[in-house]
């Protein structure tokens, strides 16, 4: 009986050490994790071959990861396509499509990212705009840095700024962009990146998921001069200002958001010079955040933190600069869905995939599934899937469709699908599912752009059918009503 008594002990004793250690283990194997989040980023880098941005701290990432050619958006708008990054969920799940309602206004229950980090014991950091809403951001995270407002450091542009207020102008904007003599912290994005390290040394013992949102090349586009002297204004071309023909009505927006600042004529296009003012403001803004991600990951090399941290740099959706004669984003187009993203994975116990390019179809939900499958958690319901197979075997087969929307206020929806080449969109009705238009643009070579509505051409009738049978798989032409959450704006 002693002898049974014994051997039971001992089979309990090595269970626990071997449950201990697998705990142990896991804890080693989980990554920390850091995301830098970009506003109105579009794939003007160098690593994705622009011509004129310089970022060599991002290209230098790029060196070190996966780089993901065809990778979009849910939405080509700020709100709903964060929501739907930090929570694995679908505009048309959320059946939130405006910038005007916050997450936790109508969804009180759906587990984000930083819950989903905290309940597994990580510590979570929100600095700048990772939410678009402040409401949303603020219990969520351990550490919370909400976003600051734009600033301007030109004496002459504060001043029109207090005289517009002084007159009784509402929701007052300065200029577009500004070039100030001043240090990186002088604007909100230096002082993001300061955040970011201070926090970093804090929490170099604990595991974390940290959001780094640079606002950045969001307008207005406000720098440093430093940042502005290193390109030449008059080297930018000019992009064409010719629409697509035959696009949809509802196709392109007026950009209002850019008409909103002063100086910015409110009717017709913008002259050759104004468009390179902006364009090199909006080059200007890409290189000062990459001087910001440069400095956080030299922190990270020198806390000895790099080894075991997965770095994610992102951005919500892509921009125009003058294509089109349009700006901003708001559409279905490619421009402003396909988006920039980098997955570096380095850990202790898993070799890194270093310099590598993959071509497949893959979205911005699916960043919520890949890190509870790299982290380990257990699995909650999401929209997406897992990217670690694409990670770790970037040139393997993938997703044969990645698709987008778009609302034209309650009554239309604008769905689109793209397989890498040709991007289908139909314009419907958000009810009914009646078709009200369609488009078929091809984009070679990974050209952003198209000029002509193909659909409805009989030559490319085999490719059309092809497409809208893609669209289908996630918008059934008889699916019901598109879900309408959206609060009435105040």
């Amino acid at each position: 009986m002693k002898k049974i008594i014994i051997v039971s002990f001992l089979v309990l004793l090595i269970s626990s050490c071997k449950a201990q250690k697998a705990s142990e283990h896991k804890d080693k194997e989980q990554p920390n994790v850091l995301v830098f989040y970009v506003d109105d980023l579009r794939t003007e880098l160098g690593c994705y071959g622009s011509e004129t941005a310089l970022t060599p701290n991002i290209d230098k990432l790029a060196s070190d990861g996966v780089l993901f050619n065809k990778a979009y958006t849910q939405q080509a708008i700020c709100s709903p396509s964060r929501m739907s990054t930090l929570t694995g969920l679908r505009p048309e799940t959320l059946g939130i499509y405006s910038i005007f309602t916050p997450l936790r206004s109508v969804h009180k229950d759906v587990v984000s990212m930083p819950q989903l980090f905290n309940k597994n014991g990580y510590k979570t950091v929100s600095i700048g705009k990772v939410y678009h809403h402040g409401t949303d951001d603020k219990k969520e995270w351990s550490v919370y840095y909400g976003k600051e407002p734009n600033t301007y450091n030109n004496p002459d542009n504060i001043a029109l700024i207090d005289q517009l207020r002084s007159e009784g102008k509402k929701r007052v904007k300065g200029p577009a962009f500004e070039s100030a003599d001043v240090g990186d912290e002088a604007y909100k994005d230096g002082r993001a990146a300061k955040y970011a390290i201070e926090t970093l040394e804090k929490l170099k013992d604990d595991k974390f998921l940290m959001f780094v949102g640079l606002s950045k090349p969001h307008l207005p586009f406000n720098a440093p001069k430093k940042y502005w002297d290193l390109y030449d204004k008059s080297k930018f071309k000019i992009p064409s200002r010719v629409k697509p023909k035959d696009a949809y009505r509802l196709a392109f927006t007026n950009w209002g958001e850019l008409k909103m600042y002063n100086g910015i004529p409110k009717a017709g296009d913008l002259d050759d010079e104004l468009t390179r003012d902006l364009i090199h403001g909006y080059h200007a803004s890409v290189s000062y955040i990459d001087a910001q991600i440069g400095k956080v990951m030299q922190t990270l090399e020198d806390l000895d933190l790099r080894k075991n941290t997965m770095i994610i740099f992102m951005s919500d959706h892509g921009y125009k600069i003058g294509e089109y004669g349009a700006w901003c984003k708001h559409s279905n187009l490619e421009i402003d869905t396909r988006v920039p993203l980098i997955i570096s994975r380095e850990t202790n116990y898993k070799k890194r995939i270093k310099g590598k390019t993959t071509d497949a179809l893959v979205e911005n939900v699916d960043l919520f599934s890949t890190l509870i499958d790299i982290c380990g958690f257990e699995t909650i319901p999401s929209d997406g899937k897992s990217l670690v197979p694409v990670i770790d075997n970037p040139k393997q087969t993938w997703d044969t469709v990645a698709t987008s929307v778009y609302a034209r206020g309650k009554k239309i929806m604008g769905v689109t699908a793209t397989d890498g080449q040709w991007r289908y969109t139909e314009w419907r009705d958000a009810k009914t599912h009646e078709i009200l238009g369609a488009e078929l643009y091809e984009h070679k070579d990974n050209n952003l752009l198209s000029f002509e509505n193909l659909s409805g051409n009989l030559a490319y009738k085999t490719i059309e059918t092809k497409m809208k049978i893609l669209l289908e798989l996630q918008f059934p032409k008889n699916g019901i009503p598109f879900l309408q959450n959206d609060m009435p704006r105040n």
